[in-house]
């Protein structure tokens, strides 16, 4: 049971960093474990599948270059393996003159994180691209578009395994232990050695991070956001990608509407505080997960710090009349009755003590170990990207 590498967490992040290394390393003994009995069961399984480009990141930072040059590292892969993908491209919407201002810092942003293709759309161009959209201008962004992105897991899984790399399901970490120059992984599925640890728990990152005996700088605090689908018959409303100009007093995108990869449109998400960090309904409760979220000092600075708008988001989960009022500021037509209660999904979301949403990807290491604390969207579209950091990372300890 001696590895030279175990990586903790079976999502797209912790997939693609097994498949990076064995790319750079193929003699390396890699072990992958995942909690649950399938690959890709939280953040990566419930998200849209949208490929996100890069237009929103600050240039220069972290996450605006792991965003453009994973963008690319991912469309390759599809197109190598013959993942379902498409580039359909988006349009983000100003609603009104106020968000012009906003949507011009959308525009100086992709063009310094060198998005190809931008366009600046008038009023009758929109409805060129949208017929049924509202909005006085917007963005067109041609390289995003969806993909499968539970297939580029079953692909990367697939590919671990010919490289000679090991995964195993319904194994849960207990705790790591310190040996010799070595962790020895307590799991449900038994003990495992190995010479370097990497953890890409998702919304457990924080915990893993305790779990190597140090103190996570941040805590995770998981948002739950709902979805609603598009009734067959109405689908013809939305063509491809259709977003909002993002309201910078809050740190999410806004509800949207997206085409999915396998048919189908989705309208969401919302963003409200769950009661559990695997919690998809307001019924899931975890009293664990709930309370280290309540007694968190940061959660209740940044609701002091957003008190009407998290309040909205609390009342536009219960109120489908309101979620579609929502929706409607991009494509009026949209009715009430139009919409079926779709899927959920569960955001890992860092925070600091003072309240602040850590907006960019953040790691931790010490020896031996290198923790994937934050990687929020588009972790996903980035995942390659990422995993090619991660092992940077890595060779410069293991060397």
């Amino acid at each position: 049971m001696d590895y030279d590498v175990i990586i903790v967490g079976g999502g797209i992040v912790g997939l693609a960093t097994a498949f990076r290394f064995l790319e750079k390393r193929p003699e390396t003994r890699i072990l992958l474990m995942e909690k649950e009995s399938k690959l890709a069961a939280h953040q990566t399984g419930n998200n849209s599948g949208v490929l996100h480009s890069g237009l929103y990141y600050e240039p220069g930072s972290e996450k605006a270059k792991l965003s453009v040059n994973g963008l690319q590292q991912m469309v390759a892969f599809c197109r190598e393996y013959g993942i379902a993908h498409e580039q359909c491209g988006k349009i983000v919407i100003a609603a009104d003159e106020i968000e012009l201002p906003r949507l011009e810092n959308l525009w100086q942003r992709g063009n310094a994180n060198g998005l190809l293709g931008l366009r600046k759309l008038k009023q009758e161009q929109i409805r060129e691209i949208e017929p049924h959209a509202a909005g006085i201008a917007a963005i067109y962004v041609p390289q995003e578009g969806i993909v499968d992105y539970p297939g580029v897991c079953e692909k990367l899984s697939e590919l671990i395994r010919i490289k000679g790399g090991r995964i195993c399901l319904n194994t849960r970490l207990l705790r790591f232990i310190p040996d010799s120059g070595r962790w020895i992984a307590e799991t449900s599925a038994g003990e495992f050695a190995s010479r370097f640890v990497v953890t890409c728990g998702g919304l457990y990152s924080d915990r893993l991070v305790r779990a190597t005996g140090q103190k996570p700088a941040v805590r995770i605090i998981p948002f739950r956001g709902e979805y609603y689908q598009i009734k067959k018959e109405r689908q013809y409303l939305v063509r491809n990608l259709i977003y909002p100009v993002p309201d910078p007093k809050f740190p999410f995108l806004g509800v949207h509407f997206t085409r999915l990869i396998h048919g189908g449109i989705e309208a969401g998400p919302n963003a409200v505080l769950a009661f559990s960090r695997e919690g998809y309904r307001w019924s899931n409760v975890n009293a664990r997960d709930l309370a280290g979220s309540l007694c968190f000092p940061g959660l209740w600075k940044f609701l002091a710090a957003y008190p009407s708008l998290c309040g909205y988001e609390i009342y536009r989960s219960l109120s489908r009349r309101e979620f579609c009022r929502s929706l409607q500021k991009l494509v009026p037509a949209i009715c009430e009755n139009d919409l079926e209660t779709g899927g959920s999904g569960v955001r890992a979301q860092a925070m600091t003590r003072d309240g602040k949403l850590v907006g960019d990807f953040q790691f931790e290491e010490q020896r031996g170990v290198l923790h994937v604390v934050n990687a929020p969207s588009p972790a996903a579209t980035a995942s390659l990207a990422i995993g090619g950091k991660i092992v940077e990372r890595m060779l410069k300890q293991l060397n």
